[in-house]
């Protein structure tokens, strides 16, 4: 999954290219109703984006209930959501009745007030989501493949693509903000693992993903690593909100994380913070002690070599990854593994950084998240914590599509995210771009 390894000289965490054929009539009807929210110079402008993070984290609010969670007047709340309704990105719900004085409106997000898509590049599979602005998914498609290849991937997509935003009618088309690719970087380093032939995935170390996936999209392209495109999903739109600094694990073919402090996406000065999968881990490996990087103690690519080993198909796995077949002791020893592997990375983790949650989430089933997530408490519980605070071990709340719905996530947050959410708070404190 997001395995990252800190390049010589490091790339823009977020990347992001302007699709060559952007119709010029997309871009006009985007201006007149968006654009105010594309800066967030302004009072006014900062102001719109924290009362949309407001709806969007707590549910319908009135505008007196908005002016109470802001500070903002009464008079200048109303003028403001007056506007983004206006606007079409929050709409009025029916008055609540029953309460003394007039009947409060409350207001939330309008779903059609914008689109996005993401595409989540695996190394067995790869997927095309488009959701709405409440995160609602409203299209996708899935590819699975023994390893991943250039053509490959840009055949998905020049079929896939154009049947999503066919899926939109003409009015909801020019609310389309943009595409956020969710992929591993540096794919040509794990070729071993997955099973590809010697030298099949140098191919990628010379293919331009941003720019060709561009040359196929009518609008702005971001591209971003999956592992860190999944954390900004579940602060986005997830629970990962509620809590103010934490620890993200994602369980894919190859494990890997992301941070957020102070309920911001956290990348670093090179963009690399939150590789959680090169974080090493002790286990046993015959009579004596083994230490390996977690990538190779808690990945799902381990499990399928269980499971061929022991001839036992693993295919559902990529294919259906909500529904496994049932795989037994085998899937119970992988869970004992990598759960313990999993607490060794917490503890290390809460070492450093006084998280007050570990999130863990993952491409696999429901059921195996939560066996996965038990494992873990119960082997930190085990563990000697004398000195750190207490933390709890929670599971995400998006799944397997964490990766493709947290790319959609990205053109969403630079355009309507409120400055604490902002993809990228660097050890500056600029608005940065986020990194391998």
């Amino acid at each position: 999954m997001g395995e990252r390894q800190a390049p010589s000289q490091a790339p823009s965490a977020v990347q992001t290219l302007s699709g060559e054929a952007h119709a010029a009539s997309l871009q006009d009807a985007l201006q007149d109703a968006l654009a105010a929210t594309l800066s967030p110079s302004s009072p006014r402008i900062y102001n719109e984006r924290l009362i949309l993070s407001l709806l969007r984290r707590h549910g319908p609010l009135s505008k007196i209930e908005v002016a109470r969670h802001t500070g903002l007047s009464a008079q200048t709340a109303a003028a403001l959501m007056n506007r983004l309704s206006a606007d079409g990105l929050i709409g009025r719900l029916d008055p609540l009745r029953g309460r003394v004085g007039q009947p409060a409106v409350p207001f939330a997000l309008a779903p059609e007030g914008a689109f996005s898509a993401g595409l989540k590049i695996g190394r067995r599979s790869c997927d095309l989501v488009l959701v709405d602005f409440t995160g609602t998914l409203r299209w996708r498609a899935h590819k699975t493949f023994s390893w991943p290849m250039p053509a490959t991937l840009l055949a998905f997509v020049a079929e896939a693509l154009p049947r999503a935003i066919a899926s939109l009618s003409p009015r909801q088309r020019l609310r389309m903000t943009g595409l956020g690719i969710a992929t591993p970087f540096e794919l040509w380093n794990w070729g071993d693992e997955i099973g590809a032939p010697k030298g099949a995935m140098d191919v990628w170390r010379d293919f331009d993903i941003l720019s060709e996936v561009s040359a196929l999209c009518a609008c702005p392209v971001t591209l971003c690593n999956d592992a860190t495109a999944a954390c900004a999903g579940e602060m986005f739109f997830g629970q990962g909100w509620r809590h103010r600094d934490i620890a993200y694990f994602f369980v894919g073919s190859f494990i890997g994380g992301g941070i957020a402090l102070n309920g911001a996406l956290y990348s670093g000065h090179t963009g690399n913070a939150g590789a959680l999968g090169s974080m090493p881990v002790c286990g046993v490996q015959g009579n004596r002690a083994d230490t390996q990087q977690l990538i190779r103690r808690a990945s799902i690519y381990l499990l399928e070599h269980r499971l061929i080993a022991a001839g036992i198909d693993p295919s559902s796995i990529w294919r259906t990854p909500d529904v496994w077949d049932d795989f037994g002791p085998h899937l119970d020893a992988w869970l004992e593994e990598a759960g313990n592997a999993l607490a060794l990375a917490s503890l290390a983790a809460i070492s450093v950084i006084d998280f007050d949650a570990i999130v863990v989430d993952g491409a696999v089933p429901p059921a195996v998240r939560s066996a996965l997530v038990a494992q873990v408490t119960l082997a930190l519980s085990r563990l000697d914590r004398q000195g750190l605070s207490p933390v709890r071990v929670l599971e995400g709340t998006i799944g397997s599509d964490a990766r493709a719905i947290g790319g959609a996530a990205l053109p969403l947050l630079a355009s309507f995210g409120h400055d604490r959410e902002a993809l990228l708070r660097t050890g500056a404190a600029s608005l940065n771009t986020l990194d391998a």
